[in-house]
């Protein structure tokens, strides 16, 4: 038996499950662009007064070891931020710490809810090691390290944008 030239044409239902389906994925791209877009604009918001406060007990020492400030300063986080899940994209901050030799850094990892100071040299977990040269160069109070970026905060509360 011969096989036919041409193709057979779809069917009208056919060709409208797939419009249907590429125009849905359409649709999705759009609004994952558009919310992408939506929090971008959100973290570039300049930090409110009481969040650079909190950021600024980073330092002492005494946090380490009390769990109840450590969850103060995270609550300080995700007030800041009340439109978005801060956890999902969030890892963590870094700054330099004043604490003294042999310390370098001190970090708060937003995840496990830890702050810890770091020595010269020893690395930082989780992704926060690529703020460290950014913290230790100065200039800014903190970085925000977030999975796709870094923000460094001034002392004014200003923020820019650093791929890391």
């Amino acid at each position: 038996m011969p096989k036919p030239m041409l193709r057979q044409p779809k069917t009208q239902q056919q060709t409208n499950t797939i419009l249907s389906a590429t125009q849905t994925q359409q649709q999705t791209q759009q609004t994952q662009q558009m919310d992408k877009m939506k929090l971008d604009r959100l973290l570039r918001k300049p930090r409110s007064k009481e969040y650079m406060q909190a950021m600024h007990k980073l330092d002492a020492g005494g946090h380490v070891h009390n769990q109840h400030k450590v969850n103060e300063i995270v609550d300080t986080i995700r007030s800041e931020f009340p439109e978005v899940e801060i956890t999902g994209i969030m890892l963590g901050i870094v700054s330099i710490c004043y604490l003294g030799k042999p310390y370098e850094v001190h970090t708060l990892d937003i995840t496990g809810q830890i702050i810890e100071h770091y020595k010269g040299g020893q690395m930082l977990p989780g992704g926060l090691e690529k703020a460290r040269s950014i913290a230790m160069r100065g200039g800014y109070d903190f970085i925000e390290v977030y999975v796709d970026c870094c923000r460094a905060i001034s002392s004014n509360g200003s923020v820019s944008v650093i791929s890391c």
